[in-house]
C-alpha cells in the first residue's frame, strides 16, 4: 500500500486539469447548485480554496456556469464542451466564437486538429489563459465553411501542391498527379479537399476548376467570387426561363393597379447604373402638403415563387458589386430591362404612398401595387446640381424632396440613429480594368435624399406589418445594441485623439458618437476612427424575430425597397401582398431563409473588400520605391499598418524592418515601443512610408518607415 503522503495532492493539479474537473462536476448534476465547498468537497483531497474559488470566477466570466445565489453556481453550457465557429488569424492565432459564451475562446495551433477558419466546431474547455480568454482543443468538426480553395498551382518533382490565395488557410494542399485534371504548373485554379488523415500535416485535394493565368483580371476577379462561393455566370436554364418571361404588360394589371403614369416620377441612381429599383413621384395636394410615391420595382410578379428564376435568386440572395462589374441576383433581362424602371416605358411597381407635408409629419401612408412611367432618370450628381443651382429639370420637385428628406434625417438622428457617412474608394478603369486613379466618392444631399425616402418606406412596411399582423411571418431587418465592454474600450482609446463617447444611455451614445463623427472630419485618423467605432457596432442582419433597428433608431424596420438586387425584399413583397389580401400564407422555413441571406450578404460584402484590395494592390505595383504619407491603421506583435492618405492603399510595416531599436507591441497600448529610444508608434499616428514589395498573389504590400521616421 502506498504511502498516501506520496500521492499527489489536488493543488499540485495545473489549473487547467482542475478546471476539466470542475466542469464535469457542474456537467454530471446540471441543475443542481454548488458553492466552493461542496466542489472542493467532490474533488477530495486537500484543495486550495482560493484556486477553486478563482476557476469558478472564471467560468461565470466565460458564461460557462452562473452565480445564481450569492456563493452558489449553476452550470448554463450543459457539458464542459461548447459549439461554436473557428476564427482563424493569418499567423495562426485561433478563438471559437460562440453564441454560448459572453466570450471568446482561444484554441492553440496544436489544439485546432485540422480545423479551418470558419468551421463550426466542438471545443473542450479547459482554464482560462493568461490575459483573460478561457482555452479550448477541437475535439469534433461538425461543419465545414468550405472544402473549396482557391490558389496558384506549384509543382515540384512527382508532386503538386496548392498554395491557397487566402490568409486564413495556413496550409498547401497536396495534390496527387492523376488529380490535377489537366491542371498546369503556376495557374490558378479551384481545389476541393478530399481528405485529410489525422497524422498528416497537409489535406490532400484534387483540382476541380481551372480558372487560368495569376495576375490577369477575369482570372482574379473570378478567383475572388471562388474564394468566397459566389457565382459569376446563370446557367443556360436559369437563361432560358427568364429568356421566356413576356416584356409586355397584361391589360390585367393595367385595371387593377392605382395608375400613376400622369404623375411626375424620377429616378435618381449612380451614374453607372443600369438596375433602377426605386423612383419617386410627387404631387402638390394642397399648400405645403405632397403625395410622395415611393415606388419599388414589382419583381414578384415575374418571379414567380418555385420558379428556376426564384431558385437561383434564392442561392445568390444578393447582387455582388466588385470595383470592375456587377454580379447581379437576377439575370440581365430582368434587372437590366423588365424590372428595371427606366425611363419613359410603363412599369409595375409595389408602392408606399405618403401623404406628407413640408415639416416631414405623415398625414396617411398606404401600400399598393402600381403602374408608373417615369418622366427622367438622374444620376446623383445631375440631381446634385439641380438642388443647388435651384433651377433645371423638376427642380421644384427635386427641392422640396430635399427639404423633407433632410427633415426625416434631423428626426431620426434625434430619436438616436447614428450618422455614419462612409467615404467609398473608386478607382479609374482603363480598357482593361487596370486602375489608374484612386479617388474617394463623398455622400452628397442627392444620397440622402433617396436614402430617407427609401429608409421611411422600409419603416413604414415593417410597422404596418409589424403592428396588424401580429402572429403572422415576416422578415426585419435587425440591429442589436452594441457590446458595452467593446463601446468602453472604443470610449477609453479615442480619447488620445481628445475624444470621448458618453455611454449612460442609448440617446446619449448616438448623439456623442455622432457628435465626434463631425470632429474627426477631414482628420488624418479619420478613416481610423469611423472604422473603429463601426467595429463597436453589432452587424445588421435579417430575422423573423423583431427586436428593432438600434443603429437606425427604429423599433420596426425591413428592406423593402431593392427587390432586383436583394432576395430577403423579394420575400418581403410576396408577405406584403398575401396578408394586405388576407392570406394567411405561413412561410415554411422562414428563419432559415433569414439566416441564408444574412450570410451570403457577408460574402458579398467580404468579395467587395477584397476586389478593392486587389485593385489597391494592383495600383501600387508599379510605385515601389516611392514614398507617402500615411496613418497607422493597425498595430500587431509583428508590424504596423499603414493607410497611405492619397489613395487608401494599405501596406505593413514588418517590425523587423524598424533596425533603429528593438521594438515591442503593447497591446493595451495600440502601440509598438522602442525598448532604448522609448519611441512610441500608436494607433492613428501620422507616418511616412515607402512601398518596398508588391505581391500580387497574396494582396499584400510591404512598407518600411520612410528616413527620419
Amino acid at each position: 500500500m502506498k504511502n498516501k503522503k506520496n500521492l499527489p495532492k489536488k493543488t499540485d493539479l495545473n489549473k487547467s486539469s482542475l478546471t476539466s474537473e470542475i466542469l464535469t462536476i457542474f456537467s454530471v448534476s446540471p441543475k443542481k447548485q454548488f458553492n466552493y465547498k461542496q466542489i472542493s468537497a467532490r474533488l477530495g483531497g486537500d484543495v486550495d480554496k482560493d484556486v477553486v474559488k478563482s476557476i469558478l470566477k472564471d467560468l461565470v466570466h466565460a458564461g460557462i456556469i452562473a452565480e445564481v445565489d450569492k456563493g452558489k453556481y449553476q452550470l448554463i453550457s450543459k457539458t464542459g464542451f461548447v459549439v461554436g465557429t473557428i476564427d482563424l488569424s493569418k499567423k495562426g492565432t485561433a478563438s471559437l466564437i460562440s453564441a454560448d459564451l459572453h466570450d471568446e475562446v482561444f484554441i492553440p495551433f496544436a489544439n485546432l486538429n485540422t480545423a479551418l477558419h470558419g468551421d463550426k466546431v466542438r471545443v473542450r474547455l479547459y482554464a482560462m489563459r493568461k490575459g483573460g480568454k478561457m482555452e479550448g482543443e477541437v475535439v469534433e468538426i461538425i461543419e465545414r465553411a468550405t472544402l473549396r480553395f482557391v490558389g496558384t498551382l506549384e509543382m515540384s518533382g512527382s508532386y503538386a501542391f496548392l498554395i491557397p490565395d487566402n490568409p486564413k488557410m495556413l496550409y498547401d494542399i497536396f495534390i496527387p498527379y492523376d488529380k490535377l485534371n489537366g491542371a498546369l504548373d503556376g495557374e490558378k485554379v479551384v481545389v476541393e479537399i478530399t481528405e485529410w488523415k489525422k497524422k498528416s500535416k497537409n489535406p490532400t485535394g484534387e483540382v476541380v476548376k481551372i480558372l487560368g493565368k495569376p495576375g490577369e483580371n477575369e482570372v482574379e476577379i473570378h478567383a475572388i467570387l471562388e474564394e468566397f462561393g459566389l457565382p459569376y455566370s446563370f446557367n443556360d436554364e436559369v437563361i432560358a426561363e427568364s429568356e421566356r418571361i413576356s416584356e409586355t404588360i397584361p391589360q390585367k394589371e393595367y385595371e387593377t393597379r392605382e395608375d400613376f403614369r400622369n404623375v411626375t416620377t424620377f429616378t435618381i441612381d449612380p451614374a453607372d447604373a443600369k438596375d433602377f429599383d426605386d423612383a419617386l413621384s410627387i404631387k402638390k395636394l394642397k399648400e405645403d402638403l405632397f403625395e410622395i410615391g415611393v415606388h419599388i420595382a414589382d419583381v414578384s410578379f415575374y418571379v414567380r415563387e418555385g420558379s428556376l428564376l426564384d431558385k437561383e435568386a434564392y442561392s445568390r440572395a444578393t447582387s455582388v458589386y466588385l470595383v470592375d462589374r456587377v454580379v447581379p441576383m437576377l439575370s440581365e433581362k430582368l434587372s437590366n430591362f423588365v424590372c428595371s424602371l427606366r425611363p419613359n416605358e410603363d412599369k409595375l411597381c409595389y408602392s408606399v404612398i405618403f401623404s406628407i407635408d413640408i415639416d416631414a409629419k405623415i398625414h396617411d401612408y398606404r401600400i399598393v401595387k402600381t403602374i408608373i412611367n417615369s418622366d427622367r432618370r438622374f444620376n446623383y450628381d445631375e440631381a446634385q446640381e439641380i438642388i443647388d443651382n435651384k433651377q433645371g429639370d423638376f427642380a421644384y420637385e427635386l427641392n422640396i424632396l430635399n427639404e423633407i428628406a433632410k427633415k426625416l434625417r434631423s428626426q431620426r438622428l434625434k430619436n438616436g440613429a447614428f450618422a455614419f457617412d462612409h467615404s467609398e474608394i473608386k478607382f479609374i478603369l482603363n480598357e482593361k480594368a487596370e486602375p489608374t486613379g484612386v479617388y474617394f466618392k463623398e455622400t452628397k444631399e442627392s444620397n440622402n435624399l433617396i436614402e430617407e425616402f427609401m429608409l421611411l418606406a422600409n419603416r413604414k412596411v415593417a410597422e404596418a406589418i409589424g403592428k396588424n399582423y401580429q402572429g403572422n411571418d415576416f422578415v426585419y431587418r435587425v440591429h442589436a445594441q452594441p457590446d458595452h465592454d467593446k463601446l468602453e474600450q472604443f470610449s477609453n482609446f479615442i480619447t488620445r485623439f481628445g475624444l470621448k463617447i458618453d455611454t449612460s444611455n442609448k440617446i446619449t451614445i448616438s448623439r456623442s458618437m455622432n457628435e465626434m463623427i463631425d470632429k474627426v472630419k477631414g482628420q488624418a485618423h479619420q478613416n481610423i476612427i469611423e472604422n473603429l467605432a463601426i467595429r463597436t457596432m453589432a452587424k445588421a442582419i435579417y430575422s423573423t424575430k423583431n427586436i428593432g433597428h438600434y443603429g437606425l433608431a427604429f423599433d420596426y424596420y425591413t428592406h423593402f425597397t431593392s427587390p432586383i438586387r436583394r432576395y430577403p425584399d423579394l420575400i418581403v413583397h410576396r408577405l406584403c401582398f398575401d396578408y394586405i389580401q388576407k392570406k394567411n400564407n405561413k412561410q415554411q422555413g422562414l428563419e432559415e431563409k433569414a439566416k441564408h441571406c444574412s450570410f451570403m450578404e457577408q460574402q458579398a460584402t467580404l468579395a467587395e473588400r477584397a476586389s478593392i484590395k486587389y485593385k489597391q494592390v494592383e495600383f501600387m505595383a508599379d510605385k515601389i520605391g516611392k514614398e507617402f504619407d500615411g496613418v497607422i491603421s493597425g498595430v500587431t506583435e509583428w508590424g504596423l499598418f499603414v493607410q497611405m492618405k492619397e489613395n487608401a492603399c494599405e501596406g505593413l510595416v514588418h517590425i523587423r524592418s524598424m533596425n533603429d531599436d528593438f521594438y515591442f507591441y503593447s497591446g493595451e497600448e495600440y502601440s509598438i515601443i522602442g525598448t532604448y529610444t522609448k519611441k512610441i508608434y500608436s494607433l492613428g499616428d501620422e507616418v511616412r512610408v515607402k512601398i518596398v514589395k508588391v505581391n500580387m498573389q497574396r494582396k499584400h504590400i510591404d512598407l518600411e518607415l520612410a528616413e527620419g521616421e
